[in-house]
């Protein structure tokens, strides 16, 4: 008996061990498959022809820019001084000789210019090409308010989710090959907001945190889905928006973009991003009381 029980003991001593250790092992697994996925996700990815994503993309952007050549040629008959004023404006100077055009005809060719100023804004989120801000203050000087408002939102919301479908279809190789450190962090950042994402994007698109186009285009890579993504573009965009379309008002008074932006504007964004995550704060709190 003196024999055994040291045998005993260690089988007693080994049963739970093995108990404690099944568990664990099974997490283990479990996470090992999912690190797997990923790394085959990436993988996949990767392993996909950047010279095909070129070609995809530069086949993409030439219909978008015969879509836009068509709008052009569908203006009424121009002068040539006004031809030169039609382009995309890289400053406030270009802005205001656009407005100058683009006012000239509104009454008249209401539907065409509102229809050319449409599909140019949405051509330029598509796309992260620079000017939208410009664009957005010159919609407050051709427009009412609410409609320049919805408007911008509207533009802002679809060209944003072009660019993220862009990016679902030929942009994961660029994404992991030159912003895999900054993509790993949001994603890490989104996963912990994954329950209430759409609070999470709008504070996004409110403060200055990350670049539009940096959410643009990693979003579909992170697993964002495109509905919440539109969503919270559309509703995160309005206060920027509010406060360019305001400027745009006194559109011949601005020199640069950022006289458009004034600290009262900028406070106001402010309380609006912390309203954005408020009912996320009390939630988890919330949480914490009910556990």
């Amino acid at each position: 008996m003196t024999v055994r029980k040291p045998k005993m003991a260690k089988k007693r001593r080994d049963k739970p061990e093995m108990d404690g250790n099944s568990p664990e092992s099974l997490l283990d697994e479990e996470r090992k498959e999912k690190q797997g996925e990923t790394i085959k996700g990436q993988l996949s990815s990767k392993g996909g022809s950047a010279r095909m994503s070129l070609l995809i993309l530069v086949s993409i952007f030439l219909c978008a820019a015969s879509v836009m050549y068509m709008v052009y040629q569908n203006f009424p008959e121009l002068s040539d001084d006004e031809r030169e004023k039609m382009k995309i404006p890289k400053d406030m100077d270009d802005a205001k000789a656009l407005g100058t055009v683009l006012s000239k005809y509104k009454d008249t060719y209401y539907t065409q210019v509102l229809v050319a100023y449409f599909a140019t804004y949405v051509f330029l989120q598509t796309f992260a090409i620079p000017g939208s801000i410009f664009l957005s203050i010159l919609s407050g000087y051709l427009y009412p308010f609410p409609l320049a408002l919805f408007l911008v939102c509207l533009c802002s919301g679809l060209g944003a989710s072009f660019c993220y479908m862009l990016s679902y279809l030929v942009g994961r190789p660029v994404v992991y090959k030159y912003l895999t450190e900054k993509a790993t962090k949001w994603s890490q950042q989104v996963d912990k907001h994954r329950e209430h994402l759409i609070n999470y994007i709008i504070f996004l698109r409110i403060t200055p945190f990350l670049p539009n186009w940096f959410i643009n285009i990693t979003s579909p890579v992170i697993n964002v889905p495109l509905g919440v993504f539109f969503v919270g573009t559309f509703v995160g965009v309005a206060p920027p928006s509010f406060v360019a379309i305001n400027a745009g008002t006194t559109l011949y008074k601005l020199t640069t973009a950022g006289e458009a932006v004034s600290w009262n504007s900028l406070a106001v964004l402010g309380v609006l991003a912390v309203l954005s995550i408020l009912p996320v704060c009390f939630q988890k709190k919330l949480q914490q009381k009910l556990e």
